[in-house]
């Protein structure tokens, strides 16, 4: 735990002052160094111990070995337990040592980065970790911040400054935020070495979109809040320099607050363990009360008769003290039902599995060079148990790239490709793209396939030029041109981004902007527009405009928006075109594309001047300001000409909407956590078929206080639920009932959606609605957080990890996601564009979101199938060896006497039986790959933990117990009655247990060659390389050679040899093995034949196709069909246009609540009703806000 964590102090507000290192130490703020790892030198062996002692087995096997080493009690050697105990340890060990030293070298790989500081009145290079509270430091473009700072001042006027957020928010798009104007004069060092001022603000916290401080400096008081802030993990952009004044350092950054914890993970699988340890040792206990009991009640009656023969030590007369001696004696022998040799096993699998992931070619991304990684080696088979997954969208679900993909201009579509039949064919790569070579400024990554188009342009059609012109002029992009025709585009949003680059290759090039002019090379012309005017983007208008004058003297207004708001207020000459266009979007959005209309306006000259009047005058107002710019805003938009629309690809990445319907189709629950605002989140939603048009509701929490959103929670709950009535607090166990009763009805019949805002998320994260949260979030199909900050993320984990027995896999990109990441059962990372913090943080990785589906369907499913045969067939071996013992105990006067020597006991699990095993658990299939994923449903037994739980323990164990029993009493009964070929009885214990050992191997051994359902070249000669060392082992132990040399270790000679040459043994070993081996094969056969399970058939199926040779999964792409339309550019927050006119280049960025959308109409009777409306000649400009402020896409319920 971080030094400053353990300060008892509770930091109620935070004073600093800067260049004032002495004032500010005398607080014992954190210094900024970072750290992620779990131990150091001095802390790894306690820890790592504490943390593999947690594991009862390991618990367990060092008392054992305290037991063993007390002579009057030991049957068997200390050293039998000692060295795979301490093996065990030390091969967790030095993994998990490995694991750490990877994050103690990203730690310091941060923690060693520079940064110019101002010390003693000029600027020094100082690592990242010597940064202190208070310093002053010097950031340059392209430059990491590395700490939470107050900017001061910057290259740009005003003080302002471009951030990217990526690894907060998950957000590419540039921020912008500004110095406070007293600070941003404060260019020269010697004024910043003289800059005294202190600042009070609020405690370190993991708010990332909140920050409340003063600056006090000259006796006066300024306001601080987060625009003034750059947070550690920002990256700065198309700034040169900034200035900034430490307030938060290291562990008490935003950042590392929002980071959760490096935790110790342990499989389901693992817990259970524990549980059954706990139950065999209890079990052992029993037996050995029982076999201690024998022998105080036998040396009572019976053992005394023996001491004139067999004297003994003096304690050994007292029968009970016999009998305390005996229970020890007995633990020692019956250990090995629970052998250390099985938690060498298991981590050799773990091992084994995660190459199998490591090396699966198919998991490999050949554009980025990408392994899949399996990081950690504890939790394969935990993978293929998932139920919840967690993922982030941009960057994991998303590409985060915009393309421009089609558009209708004046009632033509174009985008589609057509072949010499008039039939559309679908884009692949192979298709040829139109060439952009007429244009020596395109942009030679953008690709359209329509040549139609540019025909359309080269013939000076001029609704397609009108089209371009207004994509080039309406916007707030920022251009750069670093050399001669080379341009890029600074967008605020990757969709305006996209809309402009169209314009640019279609011939009208955004080249510069002053707060006056915009200047564009309309087909190789400069042309420069005069700017009078930008109605900016909110959420409320979800449309932007601009007013121009062109050279020729005219004044126009470009709008773009959403086409309900544009559609809403174009002249009626328009309406003929609006019909067309709304069909075309309608088609757009069936294909999931985001959908922007296109208007314009000619101005008269007079009304614009009259106008332009009022609008300077509501720029000064100080109350309802933004009420008055908005009324006039809709003044002037009105009578709009409709020019088309526009379509635009949020390009998933390959395969997701594939992947996500296999996952659904395997029961598996996916929420998207994401940092992106609620439109965005709700338009890939629909593009990953996660929400659709079909679904019974789309539910909309958007509540801003507590109340609001308890009332929103609970009227959706019961809306699923049926029920008709409010429930009060009393009620909520009632309804929980009902709900339990019909939720699997509910799922069959209806589906649901959940849209959830950060907000919103906060109040129902709250004790007192969590349940609530929880509950309807599972009664839904699919839930969708937005605007969530990373510590959400994970609080959205735990809450469903501490309430529902289910395993969760939470999977992201960034830094953001890094904190959900640690938190869940098992945590991805995708190598992408925001960096390796994910990955780092993860437990395994690759480079996209559809290896998921391989990842847990193939290899989750191998590796928890192949996990659970193995332990039950563990078990079943070491039952049927173990317990041979117990009843011999009732045949040898109960004094701890094994059945077999010393060496068996040894080597049975280590050298006769670890082999066949191990390649069971690592080749074992019981469908192949293909299968696999062709079949989804083969899935849920993981989830149901179905293989492997406590009814299959018992079973299993049931199993060893009745196969020991035939193994001593069947030889025990043939041998009463036996006799040698020479007449002779068999009547040494030698040759009793030589019989039963070679029967045990040879059972166990059948056993595991019915249990498997895959064959390889490695089982084979593992299982026949097993038996073959058996003999030979046996033979040579018992040989005269070997009794020559250590005559001690090795006295019974011969004894194979004698006992294996009889026919009768071989007979008796062969009964037994029928007898052990058929009861179970006879179970097996009438379950597969009478309740086959989808395995059995997808078995059975697999094998009657196996002629036909492998069969490849033909997985179409999934087309989304819905009529929902995307509105506006929706990773767009509020836009630039003020700065942009105030000649301060560009705004502070404030983000606006999200409205609630839905669904939008796409009927016929949609737009005649608002024909209707159009015509009432009463409307006022009062109701014509009203109508802009509630669009048929807010009335979704909530």
């Amino acid at each position: 735990m971080a030094f400053w964590r353990r300060n008892t102090h509770i930091e109620k507000e935070r004073h600093v002052k800067a260049n004032a290192r002495d004032y500010n130490d005398k607080f014992s703020y954190a210094d900024n160094r970072i750290k992620t790892s779990k131990y150091n030198i001095f802390t790894f062996l306690p820890i790592n111990l504490f943390e593999q002692f947690q594991r009862v087995a390991n618990a367990y096997f060092l008392v054992l070995l305290i037991l063993q080493v007390i002579p009057e009690i030991s049957s068997l050697s200390w050293f039998t337990t000692i060295v795979p105990l301490v093996l065990v340890l030390v091969i967790t060990a030095v993994k998990d040592a490995t694991d750490d030293y990877f994050r103690h070298k990203s730690d310091q790989q941060v923690n060693n980065r520079q940064s110019q500081v101002l010390i003693r009145g000029s600027l020094q290079n100082e690592k990242w970790m010597n940064v202190r509270v208070g310093d002053i430091i010097r950031l340059e473009n392209n430059q990491f911040v590395a700490a939470d700072i107050l900017l001061l001042c910057s290259s740009e006027p005003y003080g302002l400054c471009y951030i990217e957020t990526a690894e907060l928010d998950g957000e590419t798009n540039l921020k912008v935020r500004q110095a406070l104007t007293v600070t941003s004069d404060l260019k020269d060092i010697t004024k910043l070495m003289d800059f005294d001022g202190e600042v009070i603000c609020e405690p370190p916290n993991n708010k990332l979109d909140k920050f409340t401080g003063t600056l006090y400096w000259r006796d006066n008081k300024y306001p601080l809040d987060n625009e003034k802030m750059l947070l550690r993990g920002c990256v700065l952009r198309n700034t040169e320099w900034c200035f900034g004044m430490v307030i938060f350092a290291g562990l008490q950054t935003k950042l590392m607050q929002n980071c959760g914890r490096t935790t110790f993970k342990r499989t389901s699988i693992d817990k259970l363990m524990n549980t059954l340890v706990l139950w065999i040792f209890a079990f052992l206990i029993c037996m050995g009360v029982i076999l201690a009991i024998g022998n105080t009640i036998w040396v009572s009656w019976i053992g005394r008769n023996f001491q004139v023969f067999l004297p003994g030590e003096e304690f050994q007369s007292n029968a009970v003290f016999s009998g305390f001696l005996t229970f020890w004696s007995y633990i020692i022998i019956l250990n090995t039902v629970v052998p250390i040799s099985l938690y060498v096993s298991v981590e050799v699998l773990r091992l084994g599995h995660s190459y199998f992931i490591n090396w699966d070619q198919k998991m490999f991304c050949r554009q980025t060079n990408t392994a899949a990684e399996a990081r950690t080696t504890t939790l394969n088979e935990e993978l293929g148990q998932v139920e919840f997954i967690f993922s982030d969208k941009t960057g994991t679900l998303t590409q985060n790239i915009m393309v421009f993909s089609k558009c209708s201009i004046n009632g033509q579509t174009y985008g589609d490709v057509y072949n010499e039949f008039d039939e559309k064919v679908e884009i692949t790569e192979k298709t040829a793209c139109v060439d952009f070579s007429f244009n020596p400024l395109c942009d030679k990554a953008f690709k359209f396939y329509d040549g139609s188009l540019i025909e359309a342009i080269k013939l000076e059609d001029l609704a397609v030029q009108e089209f371009f012109r207004l994509l080039a002029l309406c916007h707030t992009v920022m251009p750069e041109e670093k050399s001669e025709g080379h341009l890029v585009y600074l967008a605020q949003s990757p969709d305006e981004g996209a809309l402009v680059t169209a314009a640019r290759n279609f011939g009208f090039v955004f080249r510069a902007r002053t707060p006056e002019t915009i200047t564009l090379c309309e087909m190789g012309r400069a042309v420069t527009y005069q700017l009078l005017a930008i109605l900016d983007f909110n959420n409320v208008r979800k449309r932007m405009s601009v007013i121009v004058r062109n050279p020729q003297g005219q004044i126009k207004l470009y709008c773009k928006g959403a086409d309900t708001i544009i559609f809403d207020r174009l002249d009626p000459s328009s309406e003929a075109l609006m019909y067309t266009t709304s069909e075309h979007l309608n088609e757009f959005a069936g294909e999931g594309l985001r959908t922007l209309a296109l208007a314009y306006k000619d101005l008269d000259e007079d009304d614009f001047e009259v106008w332009m009047k009022k609008l300077l005058f509501a720029s000064t107002v100080i109350e309802n300001r933004e009420d008055q710019l908005a009324v006039l805003y809709e003044e002037i938009e009105q009578g709009l000409k409709l020019l088309g629309a526009t379509a635009i690809e949020d390009k998933l990445q390959e395969g997701v909407p594939e992947t996500i319907a296999c996952l659904n189709l395997a029961d598996i629950k996916i929420w998207v956590l994401t940092g992106d605002k609620l439109e965005t989140a709700m338009n890939i939603g629909y593009s990953c078929n996660m929400l659709r048009d079909d679904m019974n509701e789309v539910f909309v929490i958007s509540g801003h206080t507590l109340l609001e959103v308890q009332q929103q929670l609970r009227s959706a709950k019961e809306h699923i639920l049926g029920l008709s009535r409010v429930s009060s607090v009393g009620d909520v166990e009632k309804t929980d009932m009902f709900a339990d009763d019909s939720v699997f009805e509910e799922a069959i019949i209806a589906e649901y959606a959940l849209v959830i805002n950060g907000h919103s998320l906060a109040h129902a994260l709250e004790p007192q609605l969590e349940h609530i949260l929880l509950d309807l979030a599972c009664l839904c199909k699919t839930v969708i957080c937005c605007r969530v900050t990373p510590l959400q993320k994970a609080q959205v984990v735990e809450l469903v990890k501490r309430h529902k027995r289910a395993v969760t896999l939470a999977i992201g990109d960034g830094a953001n996601d890094v904190s959900m990441i640690k938190t869940a059962h098992i945590g991805v990372g995708i190598s992408g564009q925001e960096g390796m913090q994910a990955v780092l943080a993860s437990d395994y990785s690759f480079a996209q979101f559809r290896y998921l589906q391989r990842l847990l369907l193939v290899h989750g499913r191998w590796s928890y199938f192949r996990m659970c045969n193995f332990l039950c067939y563990f078990f079943y071996k070491n039952f049927a060896f173990t317990l041979v013992h117990f009843w011999y105990g009732f045949f040898c006067g109960f004094s701890a006497q094994t059945v077999y020597d010393q060496w068996f006991i040894t080597l049975f699990n280590i050298v006769y039986t670890s082999l066949p095993v191990l390649a069971m658990g690592l080749f074992d299939q019981d469908v192949n790959d293909q299968n696999s994923l062709r079949y989804p449903s083969l899935y849920k037994p993981g989830q149901q933990n179905l293989l492997f739980n406590k009814r299959q323990f018992f079973l299993c164990t049931l199993q060893g117990m009745g196969t020991s029993f035939l193994l001593f009493f069947i030889p025990y009964g043939a041998f009463s009655v036996m006799v040698k070929e020479d007449g002779s009885h068999f009547s040494d214990q030698q040759t009793f247990a030589v019989t039963i050992a070679t029967t045990l191997v040879i059972v166990v051994s059948v056993q595991i060659g019915l249990d498997k359902h895959y064959w390889t070249a490695v089982n084979h000669l593992f299982i026949w390389g097993s038996l073959t060392v058996y003999f030979a082992i046996l033979f040579a132990m018992q040989s005269n050679g070997i009794f020559g040399i250590f005559p001690s270790n090795f006295p019974f000679v011969g004894t194979a040899r004698n006992c294996l040459s009889e026919k009768s043994v071989w007979l008796v070993i062969l009964l037994t093995t029928v007898v052990c081996v058929v009861p179970g094969l006879v179970v097996s056969f009438l379950r597969v034949d009478l309740f086959p399970t989808l395995t059995d058939k997808v078995r059975h199926l697999q094998q009657s196709r196996k002629k036909e040779g492998p069969q490849e999964q033909n997985l179409r792409r999934v087309r989304r069909t819905s009529s929902r339309r995307s509105a506006y550019a929706f990773s767009h927050q509020q836009g630039y246009g003020e700065l942009i006119t105030s000649g301060k280049n560009m705004k502070m960025s404030t983000v606006s609540s999200a409205g609630s959308p839905g669904r939008t109409p796409h009927s016929s009777t949609w737009i005649e009703n608002m024909l209707k409306r159009k015509n009432e000649v009463s409307c006022t400009s009062d109701e014509s806000g009203n109508r802009a402020k509630q669009t048929p896409k807010q009335q979704v319920r909530a």
